[in-house]
């Protein structure tokens, strides 16, 4: 625990004692026995706005300078004259990183900050459930508190727009309401409990290749309807504390200091109070920076004082080159920031790893995992038939929370599916494991380090136990090595590496009865399973990913996870592959979302071509029967909500959760328009043969379109289509209605 103490003691100098200092100069008296009054800023009877105002003309502009660039890798400073703290930020999305040195990335080596791993974000969006999200984001400031970090540099929204994007397994998915309906809950779970969110990355960070470089153009139309609504969501409605500027330019502007994304959109329309934080090293221009609303500075690789906003800073403002109302405008928003976060002193003491935060952790795996295919009905195991269980591939031995970039964690465990499954289902089978194929680690600098096994060997141990065995469960997919899931590198092909799908083929000659399971956070090209009977999406499931794997595999927990992402059957189907290296990964380091609007699901549905997996799809143990849809009028004005009602009933034996979607059709629309966009869900728990009637309720002026010749928001009048649907591409009922 002494790294923990001095942490603690550290805070303290800078807060409590300077605080009480301060408060003992103020209401002591003087030598005449007056009393002096309790400064504004230390008041918490007084408003945060007016505790900030009170604290500006009280700094020199030297400390105003300070306040907007870092001091460490994690930390920038406060004012310790005045009992202001530093503020302390934390990476990780699902969950707290392990400390690293004050100024440079390598670990500290602490032993006492290793974290619970969350699942990844696509494993919450698979869950569709807000209220797991509310829970998660609960948990993960509880463990932020303890660690005493202010700000959680979390979550990643931006769309996925191709499946071959490093970084997707840290966000939500396709589809911007979906992705704004998840985040919004985790945003206001987290701040509730005073750490600040840092909403990342805007905007517009959907490739990882040229990231620092590339120039993305994309119409007004597709940056208002597919890429701004999450963060939009997450200021306006959640309430997020800090935004996070992302690495790429936009119309040829880097993001961390973009003037029409920053100051016109983000502090202009939406009228966000918060802060502006660039991502590490993300600054690139002093000059913009000051003027174009970047409020802190980190991770530039120079010494601090030469930050952008640093000396240079400091120099435009006493030449008069930015006026001091801009700098205040940083102050004003850092202070406010430390405020709501480090200076809250109700803010709890937290709780760190704890039983309640493991539990929590399989649950949302458990929810998010997703059965894509089930033929004739392999799933869940039967342990009567299956006596020999093969467990083939190295994703059932292979961990993967403490790697993947900005999102790699310390956890203090995480349970391997092989592990999951030998705790499932040892006592009652014989459990065998084969490697089958070696992910070699190829170096960032190209190089390839020599495989520690050899693979020819492995794939011959491999269909030998498969033709011994009763079933074969195959744990595959990806990993975070460079070029495949992981923070800085694209994926170089949209196939399962290392050989993967030429060793299930030798494996199904052997045996039929496979189990493919999935480790992954991107869609993957699934056309060599055809003749696999059944496929499970297990996703990145953190600390307690084997037994929620084996949770399902067994049937102990009936899968309900739906999927966030289309999985296209080739890489060619997918909107972002389709106009050539233009729309990716770019020519020149200019990049054109050529698609438009037409991303995931609404690509596919207006070319009409069928993907392997939908948006939305995802199977379960029992079946589900829909009934009795409609609406509550038939004609509506803007302003106005439709509440759409239907039945859903379990049919089968088991008790499950199904999730409903609603997705609403213009018919006859002014401008061109997706087939369909969705506009609602719901998740509906169920018993064996019981029926529900599930109410979703739809806001008119959601189903308006970016107007580009009006610049605005339009809402046309007429005939529009709602469909209740499984999956994007399992309509059930379609219900009219008009906007008069």
């Amino acid at each position: 625990m002494k790294f923990k103490i001095k942490l603690v003691m550290s805070r303290i100098t800078m807060t409590v004692l300077s605080v009480l200092i301060l408060i003992s100069a103020c209401t002591s008296g003087s030598k005449t026995g007056t009393n002096r009054q309790l400064p504004v800023y230390l008041d918490e009877s007084k408003t945060i706005d007016e505790r900030v105002e009170d604290i500006i003309p009280r700094l020199t502009l030297e400390e105003k300078v300070a306040l907007c660039h870092a001091q460490s890798k994690f930390s920038s400073p406060g004012v310790q004259r005045l009992g202001i703290p530093e503020l302390w930020m934390n990476d990780g999305p699902f969950g707290v990183r392990s400390e690293v040195l004050y100024n440079s990335w390598t670990k500290a080596e602490t032993t006492n900050d290793s974290c619970t791993a969350f699942p990844a974000l696509t494993v919450l969006a698979s869950s569709w459930n807000m209220e797991l999200a509310s829970q998660y984001g609960q948990a993960l400031s509880e463990e932020a508190n303890y660690r005493e970090k202010d700000v959680q540099l979390a979550p990643g929204v931006n769309i996925a727009r191709t499946p071959l994007n490093g970084r997707n397994f840290e966000y939500m998915g396709e589809d911007p309401f979906l992705v704004s309906k998840i985040a919004v809950p985790y945003i206001k779970a987290i701040q509730d409990n005073g750490i600040a969110v840092c909403v990342k990355h805007f905007a517009l960070n959907n490739q990882e290749y040229q990231r620092d470089t590339v120039n993305v153009e994309v119409s007004e139309r597709a940056l208002r309807e597919i890429y701004l609504p999450a963060f939009k969501a997450a200021v306006t409605e959640a309430g997020a504390w800090s935004v996070m500027g992302a690495y790429n330019k936009f119309r040829g502007q880097y993001c961390c200091h973009n003037n029409y994304l920053i100051n016109d959109i983000l502090k202009g329309e939406w009228k966000f109070d918060g802060a502006v934080i660039s991502d590490w090293s993300g600054t690139k221009n002093a000059y913009e920076a000051a003027m174009n609303g970047l409020d802190i500075e980190m991770g530039t690789l120079k010494p601090y004082n030469e930050y952008y906003m640093a000396d240079s800073l400091l120099y435009f403002v006493r030449n008069g080159k930015v006026p001091m109302e801009k700098l205040d405008d940083k102050v004003r928003r850092v202070l406010k920031l430390n405020l709501r976060t480090a200076m809250n002193r109700n803010r709890p003491w937290g709780s760190f790893n704890t039983k309640e935060h493991t539990d929590l952790a399989r649950h949302i795996a458990e929810q998010g995992i997703v059965l894509l295919k089930n033929r004739d009905n392999i799933l869940p195991v039967d342990t009567k038939k299956c006596r020999k269980i093969a467990v083939i591939g190295e994703n059932a031995v292979r961990t993967h929370a403490s790697n993947g970039g900005a999102a790699a964690l310390k956890p203090r465990y995480e349970i391997t599916p092989l592990a999951g499954i030998e705790s499932r289902f040892g006592k009652e089978v014989e459990v065998s494991f084969a490697r089958g194929y070696s992910a070699y680690t190829p170096m960032i600098d190209g190089r390839i380090a020599s495989p520690a096994y050899d693979n020819m060997q492995l794939a011959v141990e491999a269909v030998k136990l498969a033709r011994e065995s009763d079933l074969v469960i195959f744990v595959g997919g990806l990993n975070h090595n460079w070029r495949q899931d992981s923070e800085g590198y694209d994926r170089e092909s949209y196939n399962l590496p290392y050989g993967q799908p030429e060793l299930i083929r030798r494996i199904l000659e052997v045996n039929s009865n496979v189990v493919l399971v999935l480790v992954s956070g991107n869609a993957v090209d699934l056309r060599f399973a055809e003749d696999v009977p059944s496929i499970v999406q297990a996703w990145y499931c953190g600390s307690e990913s084997g037994h929620a794997i084996a949770s399902v595999l067994s049937g102990d927990v009936n899968p309900s996870g739906k999927l966030p992402i289309s999985f296209p059957a080739t890489l060619e189907d997918c909107g972002a592959h389709a106009f050539g290296p233009e729309a990716y990964p770019g020519v020149n380091e200019t990049v054109t979302y050529s698609e438009d609007i037409y991303v995931g699901y609404r690509w596919f549905d207006s070319k009409n071509i069928t993907p392997m997996y939908a948006f939305g799809h995802g199977l379960s143990y029992t079946s589900y029967e829909y009934s009795d849809a409609g609406t509550d009028s038939f004609v509506y004005s803007p302003g106005d909500k439709v509440k759409v009602s239907f039945s859903v009933k379990n049919t089968g034996t088991r008790d499950g959760d199904e999730i409903s979607q609603v997705y609403v059709s213009q018919i006859n629309p002014s401008s061109e328009r997706p087939v369909k966009e969705l506009k609602g869900f719901a998740r509906t728990s169920l018993k064996s043969g019981e029926s529900k009637v599930v109410e979703v309720e739809l806001p008119v002026d959601d189903w308006a379109f970016w107007d580009e010749q009006l610049g605005g928001w339009s809402l046309e009048k007429g005939r529009y289509d709602i469909s209740i649907a499984a999956a994007s591409d399992d309509i059930k009922y379609v219900v009219s209605v008009e906007i008069k």
